[in-house]
């Protein structure tokens, strides 16, 4: 299985909760696959799947992608599909995080609602498709706290939890989070395909 990331924290994630799938996980650089894919989709389920189409074409292997992002409510679910390349590509995420925190100021916790969402596609071999999503709801919080995680894991809050997602142990994170969520949902997909090949 190629996932269609260079992202080395993400592929961590990845293979923690893939690890009973029976098949080794590789990043498109262990596969030896370089691609300058354009993201323009306007839904993470498109974005995932113009990631995993454009590695299919080059690896003959089952491809999965992801895209995910950050929807805050009180900014019209801004940044959205354009979480990674909000305010440019190569700005580092402290700052885009303190100009969210900056954009919420004022607004009181029950109006400061969030989600993480990521949609997961599959490409298989064959020619077949499929999406799965899953989402994490919070809220935005007003500093940045811990130091595990990526991203705008920092600023994103879970009130059950009291803690903010970089807060989380890699177990916490991997059983709540977003992509822990659809990679599991994933895992089940790839089950029922396993066993549809064996019939």
């Amino acid at each position: 299985m190629v996932f269609a990331t260079g992202n080395g924290g993400k592929m961590k994630e990845i293979r923690m909760i893939m690890a009973d799938c029976g098949m080794e996980i590789l990043s498109m650089k262990e596969a030896g696959i370089q691609a300058d894919i354009e993201e323009n989709g306007s839904t993470y389920e498109e974005n995932a799947l113009i990631k995993a189409r454009a590695v299919a074409a080059l690896a003959d292997a089952l491809v999965l992608a992801d895209d995910s992002g950050l929807e805050v409510d009180w900014l019209g679910r801004e940044p959205g599909v354009h979480s990674a390349r909000y305010m440019g590509e190569d700005t580092p995420y402290s700052v885009k995080n303190a100009n969210i925190i900056s954009r919420l100021e004022g607004v009181p916790d029950e109006k400061r609602t969030a989600r993480f969402v990521c949609a997961i596609a599959a490409v298989f071999p064959d020619g077949r498709e499929l999406t799965v999503r899953a989402a994490i709801e919070g809220r935005i919080g007003y500093e940045e706290k811990g130091a595990n995680g990526f991203g705008y894991d920092p600023i994103f809050y879970v009130p059950e939890l009291q803690k903010t997602t970089a807060e989380l142990t890699e177990e916490e994170k991997n059983r709540v989070s977003h992509r822990g969520k659809a990679l599991r949902l994933m895992k089940e997909e790839l089950k029922k395909y396993e066993n549809f090949n064996r019939q």
